[in-house]
């Protein structure tokens, strides 16, 4: 099993590249980041993790830029999206920055997405939220064409362009592992049309429901889509840290596991950091 860290990357909180040399020395496998471009102040929208929406929601910097400071000063540490919110973003845009910190990091990056869970936030960006896993699918393929083809072309309802040079491709072939965030009725059609894995969220100090079904569910189901099941990964996103729960977790087929840390300073997460290194020995 591969242990992963996540941490919002606040203006408040330890630096990347600090969090990224001490993670490495301790033997972490991923370092991952979620995105909010922003939080409209309205609040309609609630939050899936309880009443009041933590700060650091509104404080993060951007993935890319984070994670390229943190694969800058280590050699084997993964770093990951977790997730990027893709259809708040441009998909030419972001195929590029993709590319470019696969390139730059030696292929250390994994591409985690979703379509997210704030009205408002997508919607600002010209999205509408009920068209959002539509939008979101397309801008997959076409940026998968990007990577993958020499002069790459994209005719959809909401990504349409002619013929396009795009370099640097990605070093890892064809492209960077993509995981699906998610665990709804339809997440599975997505891991299996167009992704490399799943990511499911633990929530409460527990692991996410019927994980053992699923992941079985996820695999029947990638075998009769003619895919290998073997190459679809499955990585518990927020989970907790317990030894009872990370066991459960390898009986249940998945592969990798990420802890969250606070946002915070360097003392308190490096505390943190270390009582999660544990159950890596």
């Amino acid at each position: 099993m591969h242990f992963g860290v996540a941490m919002f990357p606040t203006d408040y909180a330890i630096r990347l590249d600090e969090l990224g040399r001490e993670l490495e020395a301790r033997g972490f496998e991923s370092l991952w980041v979620p995105e909010h471009t922003h939080i409209p102040v309205s609040r309609r929208s609630p939050w899936p993790g309880g009443p009041n929406l933590p700060q650091e929601y509104w404080h993060t910097h951007d993935p890319f830029v984070a994670l390229a400071t943190a694969a800058a000063v280590t050699t084997r540490l993964k770093v990951a999206t977790g997730i990027c919110l893709l259809v708040e973003r441009d998909p030419i845009t972001t195929a590029k920055q993709v590319a470019s910190l696969d390139q730059l990091s030696g292929g250390r990056f994994l591409f985690g997405i979703g379509a997210g869970w704030n009205v408002e936030e997508v919607e600002d960006h010209g999205t509408k939220f009920s068209r959002r896993f539509a939008v979101l699918r397309e801008r997959v393929l076409a940026m998968r064409a990007l990577w993958t083809q020499e002069e790459a072309e994209f005719h959809g309802r909401y990504v349409d362009f002619d013929k396009a040079w795009l370099y640097p491709k990605p070093l890892q072939k064809p492209h960077p592992p993509i995981l699906m965030g998610g665990d709804s009725a339809t997440t599975f059609d997505r891991v299996i049309e167009f992704c490399d894995g799943w990511i499911p969220i633990s929530r409460g100090g527990q692991p996410p429901p019927a994980i053992r079904e699923k992941v079985l569910e996820l695999r029947r189901r990638a075998e009769a889509a003619g895919r290998d099941p073997d190459a679809i990964s499955v990585s518990v996103y927020t989970c907790p840290p317990s030894h009872e729960v990370v066991d459960e977790l390898a009986r249940a087929g998945v592969e990798r596991v990420i802890f969250l840390l606070p946002s915070a300073e360097p003392a308190e997460v490096l505390k943190a950091m270390d009582e999660r290194a544990r159950l890596i020995r």
